[in-house]
């Protein structure tokens, strides 16, 4: 019965039940959870074939002969690993309600990261930490990992793919702050060139509270491992 309704023309019925009150709660219906965002990358380019002939011409125009029993297949292995370096896997953005209103640091450490150095196609390999403050919804903590393999399945540079990550989580996610940290070994600088072993590079994008607050700030890098 509908208390806030018109009166009952029944007043037999009626007449001991209070009056309206404003202090009565409504029945709440709980907003709809929104759709998972599906991240799909798009593969319609890849020509194995094309990259396999290609590939035949580049080892021949280096002087390496794939005729012999154990080069001959190189270059379709060749293609295919490259098609798969470049080639993430569709993932679900799924997110849920912060219902209890978690204000604290969420953060995914050593994440793997593999990526292809857009300058000359040789691979760098690392680790992400990747962390956000909550809003009004969290994210399955698996997600990060798949943000960051979203963005490094490409020719790259570690510079540009921190910032990526962090402001894709950002605008998805729409937290409070968001930071991410990689640090990866770039085989263009350690099996070419000045032939650094060992080097690593670091690199690093603070958003929102992670960016502004320092608190916020020396508790995220204190740990990732680094010092404010």
């Amino acid at each position: 019965m509908d208390l806030a309704g018109p009166i009952n023309t029944h007043a037999s019925r009626t007449a001991d039940l209070p009056a309206p009150s404003a202090s009565i709660p409504r029945p709440h219906t709980p907003a709809p959870s929104p759709s998972p965002l599906r991240v799909v990358h798009d593969t319609d380019g890849i020509d194995l074939a094309e990259a396999e002939r290609a590939a035949a011409d580049f080892l021949a125009a280096l002087g390496i002969d794939t005729s012999t029993e154990s080069l001959h297949g190189t270059p379709g292995r060749m293609a295919r690993a490259y098609a798969e370096l470049f080639s993430p896997r569709p993932f679900d953005l799924t997110t849920f309600p912060n219902d209890e209103g978690y204000d604290e640091l969420v953060l995914a450490r050593s994440i793997p990261v593999r990526s292809v150095c857009e300058h000359h196609l040789l691979p760098f390999t690392g680790t992400a930490h990747v962390g956000y403050l909550p809003g009004h919804r969290i994210l399955g903590l698996s997600k990060l990992a798949r943000v960051v393999e979203h963005f490094a399945c490409r020719p790259q540079v570690q510079e540009r793919l921190t910032k990526q990550v962090a402001d894709w989580l950002q605008a998805h996610l729409e937290p409070k702050g968001v930071g991410v940290v990689i640090e990866a070994e770039h085989s263009c600088m350690t099996l070419r060139g000045v032939q650094a072993t060992g080097s690593s590079t670091l690199t690093s994008t603070l958003l929102g509270t992670l960016r502004h607050d320092a608190r916020s700030r020396a508790e995220f890098l204190s740990l990732t491992g680094l010092r404010s």
